[in-house]
């Protein structure tokens, strides 16, 4: 039977180390490997060339270079907003995109083939999960962008496909990773996490006491609504959520973020800012407000600016910080998940699994 290949690009620095000198190699190895995977972002243990032809061709025998390869990108005319689909060495197949602003560049990604959290306005949990994704391909995203841009990715959003919660483990040792010294180096303050609001690993993520920033995806101004929208809420009361938000801000300092999809008739009435206010203005917080980019499967309306606006300044009067999320690449596939559902429509999914959990 033929041994599958270790991930190499899914090792923490100490853990390669380690694997280096179970091979029979010095510990020192791990430095140089390490720096060619996550620092020169090779692609072939051909290209690193200050390592032997005997160990590169060992390494070969040993372990895999998870490929992240693109298959489309779409640029906007608008704003230079990149839209990027993904191929992973299964077959499989996930979205991210690169955000040009004047304080750096921002990179959402995935962390998961799908999802099965089913928040009704997102068109990434249509299919169900498929699988999630190992740290090398949470990177490996970051890093091709890298290449393909030419240009250093400043700040990590981990919103794009997938609860990253959800796949928690792999979500940790990709922070780690990618703020590590030995590699991209990116300061955790830089990483932003957005998560539906799983309270467990809400908790446990405090217990971290890390630096990025947690965005919950909020939605609705009671449980009520919520749950017409996140079945998510009917496993956690939005009282537990907003405890386990006040709980990560005691242990680690960060200010939490909430996401709130601006529904037209749905949650942007009069009465939801009033309930919107009273929730959270005593909150060390920010709002961030995404207006909804319809998908066809759902008759969900975006409001309009005016009414975005009106929203917004209820909120402020509040005494609460608010934005209205710039509109990034409107021209190209802008609801999360499209650009990777219409390619699995034309070419058949790649997973046998599809799992959606509420």
């Amino acid at each position: 039977m033929k041994q599958e290949k270790k991930d190499i690009g899914s090792f923490r620095f100490e853990e390669l180390k380690e694997e280096m000198t179970s091979i029979g190699e010095k510990a020192f190895r791990a430095k140089q490997v390490y720096e060619w995977l996550h620092v020169k972002l090779v692609r072939s243990f051909d290209e690193m060339t200050n390592l032997s032809k005997s160990l590169r061709e060992k390494l070969a025998r040993q372990y895999e270079i998870r490929e992240v390869e693109m298959l489309d990108r779409q640029v906007s005319a608008m704003d230079g907003t990149n839209k990027f689909l993904f191929r992973l060495s299964d077959g499989h197949v996930v979205e991210s995109v690169l955000m040009k602003y004047k304080h750096g560049n921002s990179v959402c990604i995935s962390s998961q083939v799908g999802c099965r959290m089913g928040c009704r306005f997102c068109a990434s949990t249509l299919g169900g999960l498929e699988r999630n994704l190992t740290p090398s391909e949470m990177l490996g995203q970051i890093y091709q962008i890298q290449r393909i841009s030419g240009e250093r990715v400043a700040n990590v959003v981990v919103m794009g496909t997938g609860e990253p919660l959800d796949n928690y483990e792999n979500l940790l040792k990709f922070i780690q990773m990618l703020t590590d010294e030995h590699g991209l180096h990116i300061s955790q303050r830089n990483v932003t996490v957005s998560t539906c609001g799983i309270v467990p690993k809400m908790l446990e993520l405090a217990e971290e006491h890390l630096q990025i920033t947690l965005a919950l995806s909020l939605h609705g101004s009671t449980q009520e609504k919520r749950k017409k929208l996140m079945p998510v809420a009917n496993k956690y009361e939005l009282s537990e959520v907003l405890e386990a938000c006040d709980i990560y801000f005691a242990k680690t300092g960060r200010r939490m973020t909430f996401e709130y999809s601006l529904v037209h008739g749905v949650n942007d009435t009069e009465e939801d800012a009033k309930e919107l206010s009273a929730l959270l203005s005593h909150k060390n917080c920010h709002i961030n407000l995404i207006p909804v980019n319809p998908i066809k499967e759902r008759d969900f309306e975006r409001p309009t600016r005016e009414a975005a606006e009106k929203f917004k300044n209820k909120l402020e009067k509040s005494g609460i910080n608010v934005t209205i999320r710039r509109e990034m690449g409107s021209d190209i596939d802008g609801a999360c998940g499209q650009l990777r559902k219409r390619y699995v429509e034309t070419n058949g999914s790649k997973g046998e699994h599809h799992e959606n959990i509420f």
